[in-house]
């Protein structure tokens, strides 16, 4: 199999342990407000952006008949929890070493989230071997148009990179992120989670149970 002209990551779930995290916040968030998130609609939210997550859970508590907050209000009480957690996030096992090896053979990466940049630097702040992918497309970059599952993200990170989207791996663990990468054209590897439905992902993903078993 050819090499990839690049590398495109996703971030949460996939590089960082933060998903478990995610969902947390926005289940207490969702409970202030009357509503219980399920393990389903929790899944449902991974990969998308802040504001996307913000008018689903919305409608969710809308539909249960709930007191229904505005976007600021709802994430006036979901932003501090997360924030409180997301900073004490731990790697994926086998995350650090992928990255070290794109770096030795002279694989371009680029970082492909739909988390803002601030909540990156959270994230990263204890892990320095992040700042290996040099690229960076984040959820509020201004040149980005609509989130995951669109295929606006990736395509963009290409683009930085200066190559073809279908000449590039893309790394994800979301069925949102998966359908942006397949839609984008890339080679999607996605990084199985408990719950996932293979039949809700593209056709011809290729799934991978740890980022230690990746070969590049």
């Amino acid at each position: 199999m050819p090499a990839p002209a690049a590398c495109l990551f996703d971030l949460d779930g996939l590089l960082l342990d933060t998903e478990p995290l995610h969902g947390h916040a926005w289940r207490e968030a969702a409970a202030r407000f009357g509503t219980r998130l399920d393990p389903g609609q929790l899944l449902a939210l991974r990969g998308r952006r802040r504001h996307d997550c913000a008018d689903q859970v919305l409608a969710w508590i809308r539909a249960d008949g709930g007191h229904c907050p505005g976007h600021q209000e709802l994430l006036a009480v979901r932003q501090p929890i997360a924030e409180a957690l997301l900073a004490t996030a731990p790697p994926m096992p086998g995350a650090e070493s992928l990255l070290r090896r794109c770096r030795a053979r002279g694989v371009p990466m680029a970082l492909a989230t739909s988390s803002s940049r601030s909540a990156v630097e959270l994230k990263a702040r204890p892990h320095p071997w992040l700042s290996l992918i040099e690229e960076r497309v984040y959820g509020d970059d201004p040149e980005l148009g609509e989130g995951k599952p669109a295929p606006d993200i990736y395509r963009l990170a290409a683009a930085r990179l200066g190559v073809d989207p279908r000449d590039c791996w893309a790394y994800e663990d979301s069925q949102a992120g998966a359908q942006a990468a397949a839609a984008a054209g890339c080679r999607v590897h996605v990084l199985r989670q408990q719950g996932a439905d293979p039949e809700a992902f593209p056709a011809g993903s290729h799934w991978i149970d740890s980022l230690e078993e990746v070969v590049i």
